[in-house]
């Protein structure tokens, strides 16, 4: 079998992608794995592959990570149903047992496991390692789910100045010391904020933002923040996109440079994000808007 590309055709490559590695060895990105995103195990390698390859050549990258699908498997081979206000899980004792042995154990430590495989340099912590994530009870009726009040960033900064990737599963705490579920789009946004991150790379099993819910050509691929009303009510954000779109403007407040939301099922997105003119998924920004009312839909 041939190879797919000549040498020339991929020298040609790694030379296009050079402006955008100048761009970001040194900065910071964080990368939001969403359960959702998680579930296809070769999709999975190629992550790790593109997490690393990105801490090779510099990118001072932090994952956070989420596991609903695998919460849920667990309470179902247990006898206990998983239960969702708003879209948050009501999470009594028990259910943050499960949350934090699923959360701050198997997957945490199987993602350190796979980014060392693959070459990084990896270290595992959740939200209540160093107080990072330090929380308050949200809604009485949703039990041990956290609010975050403060983050203490400290863990993660020393682990990137020692020239790790630190791996974060986003279980908090509160003063006393109880442990606390919280939203791993909510813990990225407020972490990403607290490092001044460059980019926050949402990745979901959705392509990002559609003018059309059911029309994946419709992608709109940048929003700014004055743009947000109008999608709000025109519709165009609604239904479960709504709490993914207030986390990318939390974050863009905190201080993050800019937020993409992005389909983690699609090889290598992160990459056509970060090194390619063409970008993957709907970009969040503080840019000037690109969306004009007078006018057809987006420039």
């Amino acid at each position: 079998m041939q190879n797919e590309f000549t040498n020339m055709e991929r020298a040609e490559v790694l030379t296009a992608a050079l402006p955008y590695i100048r761009k970001y060895t040194g900065k910071v990105v964080v990368v939001k794995y969403g359960g959702n995103a998680m579930i296809n195990e070769t999709l999975k390698q190629q992550v790790m592959e593109d997490i690393v390859l990105l801490w090779l050549i510099g990118v001072r990258i932090v994952l956070v990570h989420g596991g609903g699908p695998e919460i849920n498997d667990l309470m179902d081979r247990l006898g206990k149903k998983p239960e969702f206000v708003n879209g948050l899980r009501v999470t009594d004792k028990e259910t943050m047992d499960i949350v934090q042995m699923v959360l701050a154990g198997k997957i945490n430590k199987t993602l350190v496991n796979l980014l060392e495989m693959k070459g990084g340099k990896a270290v595992g912590l959740s939200g209540m390692d160093g107080r990072l994530l330090q929380c308050t009870v949200k809604d009485e009726r949703l039990g041990f789910v956290g609010e975050i009040q403060k983050v203490h960033i400290n863990p993660v900064t020393d682990l990137l100045d020692n020239g790790y990737i630190p791996v974060v599963s986003t279980v908090g705490c509160d003063k006393s010391g109880n442990a606390y579920n919280i939203n791993g789009d909510t813990a990225a946004a407020y972490i990403a904020g607290a490092l001044n991150a460059e980019n926050l790379i949402m990745m979901t099993d959705i392509a990002g933002v559609l003018q059309n819910k059911d029309d994946p050509s419709t992608l709109i691929q940048e929003i700014s923040q004055d743009d947000l009303p109008a999608l709000y009510e025109s519709g165009v954000i609604s239904g479960g996109m709504i709490p993914k779109v207030e986390c990318c403007a939390t974050a863009l407040k905190r201080g993050v440079k800019n937020v993409v939301i992005m389909d983690g099922r699609v090889p290598h997105s992160i990459l056509m994000e970060l090194l390619t003119d063409e970008g993957a998924g709907t970009r969040f920004s503080r840019s000037e808007p690109k969306y004009d009312d007078r006018k057809e839909g987006w420039e």
